[in-house]
């Protein structure tokens, strides 16, 4: 017998999406590897090797960017959002090169698609011509993981830290981080500045 739920809705949704990536790329062929993308949109991104290092190992400050970072680099996979947070952050926060994320995730997801990967990449930098749309992790961690079981799960310094001081661990005072076991810059690290602002200006959403 076949039903209609929402998990058969959610099936046919991603596969929706997979196919616009492939007819995306057969459009715009070889510009969705291009640095300016099929907008053709010059932007000066940092190819700073250290600050890639450190979003690939999850060290960014930034707990759910890190927890994702962790989880791929465990097991090879990480949800949908968690891509779109990460790829986020590092085009328009760490303001890093796109295509060096893209080649990350093409050497570690177990289910890499070409077309998908690029797609997404470009669009999470803001190159394909439309809208701008940098997440806000903060608001993301609050609203999909509330009891920040994932971020805990994964970032065990800030096991102790309680919820919703977690989300934001740059915040805890220094009695804060002797309470809860976790020394800033020492067992997890300071946050990543944003260069957003100084790139992209007030040109972009905060989802």
């Amino acid at each position: 017998q076949r039903i209609e739920n929402k998990s058969t809705y959610w099936l046919v949704f991603e596969l929706l999406w997979r196919d616009y990536f492939r007819f995306y790329a057969m459009k715009h062929g070889d510009r969705i590897f291009h640095v300016s993308g099929p907008a053709r949109r010059s932007i000066n991104w940092d190819a700073n090797p250290a600050k890639l290092e450190r979003w690939k190992r999850g060290l960014t400050g930034h707990p759910l960017v890190d927890a994702n970072m962790r989880e791929l680099l465990a097991t090879g996979w990480m949800s949908n959002r968690g891509r779109q947070n990460v790829a986020s952050f590092l085009a328009l926060d760490m303001g890093v090169d796109w295509r060096l994320g893209a080649d990350h995730f093409e050497s570690l997801l177990l289910d890499h698609d070409v077309c998908s990967n690029y797609g997404n990449w470009c669009s999470a930098a803001g190159v394909t011509g439309g809208r701008i749309n940098r997440f806000n992790t903060v608001k993301q961690s609050r609203d999909y993981d509330p009891d920040a079981a994932y971020i805990k799960h994964w970032l065990p310094e800030l096991s102790r830290v309680p919820v919703p001081l977690v989300f934001e661990p740059w915040k805890l005072s220094l009695a804060d981080q002797q309470r809860y076991g976790v020394v800033m810059g020492q067992d997890y690290p300071h946050p990543e500045p944003s260069v957003f602002f100084d790139k992209f200006g007030s040109d972009g959403g905060r989802g």
